[in-house]
């Protein structure tokens, strides 16, 4: 799949998400890069590929990534979020932009607790951007 072919399926999947586009050849841009409302992603200039993109629209996470040849598209309901004041965590990230990550923690046997079931963190995705002073 060709750059154009990424970026015409985010562009028509993901246009109601916010989320950015990190490129493999330059850091983020936040005015090229990051986006929601509509924005579109550009590759007009790019001389990279996409390497691995993140959107959000409230219900669910997407993460798209390059591996090799293939593209890997996750795709996490955050109805998954076990506690979310706990769970879900604003980081700062570039150009003053504050990031929600939230983590997905799953029940299962622990040989070091004697097999009894502790949660596990699974994963970690993008749960939007944060708006005003939240720290």
């Amino acid at each position: 799949m060709k750059k154009e072919d990424i970026v015409k399926i985010i562009n028509e999947k993901y246009s109601n998400y916010e989320g950015y586009v990190q490129f493999s050849h330059r850091p983020i841009d936040k005015d090229k890069d990051i986006f929601h409302n509509g924005k579109k992603v550009e590759i007009s200039d790019e001389s990279g590929f996409v390497y691995e993109a993140h959107f959000y629209n409230g219900a669910e996470s997407i993460a798209i990534k390059q591996i090799n040849d293939s593209w890997l598209v996750s795709v996490t309901q955050l109805s998954e979020v076990q506690n979310p004041e706990a769970d879900i965590k604003t980081y700062h990230a570039i150009n003053g932009l504050k990031v929600k990550m939230a983590q997905i923690w799953k029940e299962a046997e622990d040989e070091l607790c004697e097999d009894m079931k502790v949660l596990k963190l699974k994963k970690v995705v993008f749960a939007g951007f944060a708006k005003g002073d939240d720290k």
